[in-house]
């Protein structure tokens, strides 16, 4: 175990390997239940999952890796990231942990342990857990007899987080007379979102809510939302929205089938908050990966924005410090303090939509608000290949920001997900971006060659 066990979202890798391994999940469930049992009393954790097939035989070894060290467990069974977070504080959990890989294909799955307050565990709390697995201290603690922990399901939790997140919707309000076609990413959400929304009032057309374990994700859902985009045209619908495979991130299209990413959704959102006053100390947080547009959308409105770390983790911790309520990532983990502590789509959606309504505007007017600064994307594949180090990474990005001569923005990291190196440009010419990425790509591929 030379490579750290944790990334920037939990524990990751394809199904069945190291690290997502029944073994390790086992083990994973007895170290995590060792740490939070800081109280001579039998502590609760709950489990919940996305639609992947390989979710089955990791719930049920971190389910017996909990009970042997004593914990009691609820199961939730398929449930949104988001849902997992609030069922847990509803039920006074001591923590909770989900099962799934996001956006990634079915084949990956992986695990993500949530705090007593709903909030992703900081790298502290990862680190120990590690360190109870690598020293095998975490075998030491095997109650036996009664003090054996326990195992139960409740049946209503997707009703609960549904009738939670529709409490978020503004008093007095509903969706009557609105079309809206919802991509489910055949993932956690394919009850909750056409449910939430139907019940709300609006005119439901549900696609990728089939889900049978291998296809979450599957060209459907926020990262491939080219379906969604093109249903809304064909049914004339006035909004499509697109979520991932554990609904803790979604995009939006309008009435014209025009795709309205994280950033476009974080600005429409922004904005609407420092015109009704409700934006915390008027800011809001974003990631180094955001447009740098978004900073132009909130200026004129007396708003700034604050970037940190990727990841709605980090995202939720620097809102706490920056002392705001609204934040997120061009990828479209939108996270409003004000309803949940994690990135919630469903959430996010009834925000944009309640907007719509209290503005009598449709997605597209709203939408005008943001415009991106053009950048482009690109992936440098290093699985098996010696990790280059942040000096040899921030080199290479200073050698093009020197090149680019202030004009535009450059990010290089690794993936917290996939083995790979992200690398984005932004520049006024769209052109220039797309030359400076391929230098870029070109620049690190012989670095991981050398």
């Amino acid at each position: 175990m030379k490579k750290r066990l944790f990334g920037t979202d939990g524990v990751r890798g394809i199904a069945n390997v190291y690290p997502m391994t029944t073994e390790m999940a086992l083990k994973i469930g007895r170290a995590a239940g060792t740490i939070f049992q800081r109280e001579n009393r039998q502590h609760t954790i709950l489990i919940g999952k996305d639609t992947r097939r390989s979710c089955y035989m990791l719930e049920n070894a971190l389910t017996a890796g909990l009970c042997s060290v004593g914990v009691r467990v609820l199961l939730t069974g398929p449930l949104p990231t988001p849902g997992v977070s609030y069922i847990m504080r509803s039920l006074r959990c001591d923590g909770a942990i989900m099962i799934s890989a996001s956006h990634n294909p079915y084949h990956d799955n992986g695990i993500k342990i949530f705090g007593p307050d709903g909030y992703k565990i900081p790298d502290e709390i990862e680190d120990e857990i590690e360190r109870l697995i690598q020293t095998g201290e975490v075998d030491q603690l095997r109650p036996t007899g009664e003090k054996i922990g326990t195992a139960k399901r409740i049946d209503d939790a997707v009703g609960r987080y549904i009738e939670f997140v529709k409490a978020t919707f503004p008093k007095g309000m509903r969706l009557d007379g609105l079309r809206i076609v919802v991509d489910c990413a055949n993932g956690a959400m394919y009850r909750v979102g056409p449910d939430t929304l139907s019940e709300l009032g609006a005119e439901v057309i549900p696609i990728g809510d089939k889900p049978n374990g291998i296809n979450i994700n599957d060209n459907c859902g926020s990262v491939y939302p080219e379906e969604m985009r093109a249903q809304v045209i064909r049914e004339k619908a006035d909004v499509g929205i697109a979520f991932d495979g554990d609904g803790d991130r979604l995009v939006m299209a309008d009435a014209h089938g025009r795709l309205l990413d994280g950033n476009a959704i974080l600005a429409i959102l922004g904005v609407d908050y420092l015109q009704r006053e409700v934006l915390g100390n008027k800011t809001l947080v974003t990631t180094v990966m955001a447009n740098a547009g978004l900073e132009r959308a909130v200026k004129p409105y007396g708003g700034h924005v604050v970037r940190t770390g990727v990841g709605d983790r980090a995202v939720s911790e620097t809102l706490k410090k920056e002392n705001s309520n609204l934040g997120g990532e061009p990828s479209g983990h939108i996270v409003l303090l004000d309803y949940n502590v994690t990135g919630d789509a469903m959430i996010s959606a009834l925000q944009v939509l309640a907007i719509m309504i209290r503005k009598d505007q449709p997605l597209s007017e709203l939408g005008k608000i943001y415009q991106p600064l053009p950048e482009q994307h690109g992936k440098v594949p290093c699985e098996g290949k010696e990790k280059l180090t942040k000096e040899q990474l921030d080199k290479v990005s200073e050698e093009i920001e020197k090149e680019l001569n202030g004009e535009g923005k450059v990010v290089v990291r690794y993936s917290g997900t996939e083995p790979i190196i992200r690398v984005m440009v932004q520049h006024e010419e769209l052109r220039k971006a797309e030359i400076y990425c391929k230098k870029l790509i070109e620049k690190i591929t012989v670095l991981l060659k050398s």
